[in-house]
């Protein structure tokens, strides 16, 4: 077994917590650490989005930040290392594994298998053309979210 520096992106979240009915809050950091900066901005995105909503939360939001890092970590050879350095049973991770999908993947991939193509029903909506699925008009202003 050697060691290694490896990459990481620490998410440090700043904030300040008051107890309930209190006017007084105490700043303290939280630190989670990533493999992958896009993963460390989505989280650091959604942490704060979550925290901004919670009534005894603040969050600093110039002292939330996503920094690259590095952090030494054990390498084993081969996997008889790993075995006989775990206390606990250990498995090879599937290289292969299909990514699951969340709740609201899962719930549009249902509803396209559900829906005509449009070219089928002459532009009727409900309709799909390829993964976008295509409502029918209302007076309502719809905002379209794109994931980057």
């Amino acid at each position: 077994m050697d060691t290694a520096w490896i990459q990481v992106f620490v998410l440090t979240i700043s904030q300040c917590l008051a107890p309930a009915g209190k006017t007084i809050c105490q700043e303290q950091e939280l630190q989670l650490q990533f493999v992958a900066q896009a993963d460390c901005e989505l989280a650091r995105e959604q942490l704060v989005y979550l925290l901004d909503r919670a009534d005894d939360v603040i969050v600093n939001k110039e002292k939330t930040r996503c920094t690259a890092s590095a952090r030494q970590q054990a390498i084993f050879n081969t996997q008889e290392e790993v075995k006989q350095q775990s206390a606990t049973a250990w498995t090879t991770p599937a290289t292969n594994a299909a990514t699951q999908l969340d709740f609201t993947q899962q719930a549009h991939q249902e509803r396209l298998e559900n829906l005509r193509a449009c070219e089928e029903v002459n532009g009727t909506a409900p309709c799909r053309i390829g993964d976008i699925i295509i409502e029918a008009a209302s007076e309502q202003r719809t905002e379209v979210w794109r994931k980057e």
